[in-house]
C-alpha cells in the first residue's frame, strides 16, 4: 500500500499520512494482543468525550497490523515549546489544565493502573527482593482511584491544532490515582528539562489542590515501571528517582 508520506517513526510502529487520516503501522513481530489491546483503550477514552484522535479502523497491511485514525494538522506541543521558550509557563499551564480534564473523566472498563505498576515492578530484574518488595508495599497502601489517566502525557503527545489541545499514543491508559499520573509526567519531563518539570509540578499541584509531597510519594513507583522500557539513555537517573522520597 502506498502512504502520503511518513510523519514519525518509533521503536514499535511508524506513522504515514494516507489523505485525511493517519495509519499507525506496527513493525513485524508486535503481539496482536497489544494491537488491540492500543485500539480498544482508544476506543474507550474516545467515548468520555476527550479530544483525541478517532479511530476509523484495525487492518493487516502486507503482513503487518495497523490502526487508521482521523489526521489532526498541527503541531506537537513540544515543538511549540521549543519555537517559543517565552510562552512556556502558558504551555505548561494548558497543559495541566488538559491533564486535569483528563482526570476527570471516567472509563471503567479501561484497566487498573495499581495492577499494570504491580505487574511492571515484579517483572523488574534491575530490583533485589528488598527492594520490589519496599516498592510493593508502598504501592498496596496508596489510595485507589477510578480517574482517568494516561500513563504517558507528556509534550510529545499533545497536538496543538487551530488553538485546540489534542491528546495523543493512549496504549497506557488505565484508570487509577491522578498523582500517579502527575508523577510520570514529572519523571518524563525531568529526563529532559528539569526546570520545565518543577514548574509542571508547581502549577499541577497548585491547580488540582494537591500536596506535592503526596504526589512525590509516587515517584519511586513509576520510576520502577518506567526502568521496563529498558531506555539505557535513562537507566541511570531512574535509578536515583527510586530513593528519591523516603518509605515511612
Amino acid at each position: 500500500m502506498e502512504f502520503d508520506y511518513l510523519v514519525s517513526r518509533g521503536k514499535n510502529a511508524s506513522v504515514y499520512r494516507q489523505g485525511n487520516n493517519v495509519v499507525k503501522l506496527f513493525n513485524k513481530g508486535i503481539n496482536k494482543t497489544d494491537v488491540l489491546n492500543e485500539a480498544l483503550n482508544t476506543t474507550r477514552v474516545e467515548e468520555t468525550g476527550l479530544p483525541i484522535p478517532s479511530i476509523s479502523e484495525v487492518s493487516i497491511i502486507d503482513g503487518q497490523w495497523a490502526i487508521t485514525m482521523n489526521y489532526i494538522e498541527g503541531k506537537t506541543l513540544a515543538d511549540l515549546m521549543d519555537e517559543h521558550p517565552e510562552q512556556q509557563e502558558e504551555y505548561i499551564e494548558q497543559m495541566v489544565d488538559l491533564q486535569l480534564q483528563i482526570h476527570s473523566k471516567r472509563a471503567p472498563l479501561l484497566n487498573k493502573l495499581k495492577d499494570k505498576l504491580n505487574r511492571q515492578i515484579n517483572d523488574l530484574e534491575e530490583l533485589d527482593e528488598i527492594k520490589k518488595y519496599d516498592l510493593l508495599t508502598r504501592l498496596d497502601g496508596m489510595p485507589k482511584h477510578v480517574k482517568v489517566c494516561h500513563g504517558d502525557f507528556c509534550p510529545s503527545n499533545i497536538i496543538v491544532s487551530h488553538g485546540k489541545m489534542y491528546v495523543l499514543d493512549w496504549v497506557h491508559a488505565s484508570q487509577g490515582n491522578a498523582s500517579a499520573d502527575a508523577a510520570k509526567t514529572f519523571l518524563l519531563l525531568s529526563l529532559y528539562n528539569p526546570d520545565t518539570a518543577e514548574l509542571y509540578m508547581e502549577r499541577f499541584c497548585k491547580k488540582s489542590n494537591t500536596e506535592r509531597r503526596y504526589v512525590d510519594t509516587w515517584l519511586p513507583i513509576v520510576a520502577a515501571a518506567q526502568l521496563t522500557k529498558k531506555k539505557e539513555e535513562e537507566r541511570e537517573l531512574l535509578l536515583k528517582w527510586l530513593d528519591v522520597v523516603e518509605y515511612e
